[in-house]
């Protein structure tokens, strides 16, 4: 898994997908701590337009661009739906942080050439977001 984590880690945009209502949200602190890292990223949820002063995009498919990682912080049923997304704009690495995951969910992508990551924080996997990061990306 160390050498999974390696490659994910080694490539440049990642989508972030999940709530972004408050900082306090998982899916929140990792697209932070990927942005403060120097990591191109995407959020993705319909129902917001921006978040840290970035485009927020409805589904995966309205990215503008192909993202090398999808970092997924949905509860499965959601999962399942998104990983077809990616599928279909051709993410072929999918992160599916701790809750996301499902057995279908992990199933589908084994069968679908999909790399996947899951029962890992990609934040324990070294992206570093300290506690005093300011909402500019600074560290106080």
């Amino acid at each position: 898994m160390q050498d999974l984590v390696k490659d994910f880690l080694k490539q440049k945009r990642f989508a972030v997908v999940g709530s972004f209502r408050n900082e306090s949200k998982y899916a929140y602190k990792i697209l932070k701590a990927l942005k403060h890292e120097g990591y191109e990223v995407y959020p993705v949820n319909p129902r917001l337009k921006v978040v840290e002063g970035l485009s927020c995009y409805p589904s995966v498919k309205d990215i503008p661009v192909v993202c090398d990682v999808a970092d997924i912080v949905t509860p499965p049923k959601i999962t399942e739906k998104i990983i077809k997304e990616c599928e279909e704009k051709g993410i072929n690495r999918v992160w599916l942080q701790p809750g996301a995951e499902s057995e279908e969910v992990i199933k589908y992508c084994n069968e679908n050439d999909i790399k996947v990551i899951y029962n890992l924080c990609v934040m324990m996997e070294g992206i570093y977001y300290p506690d005093n990061m300011m909402p500019d990306g600074t560290i106080n």
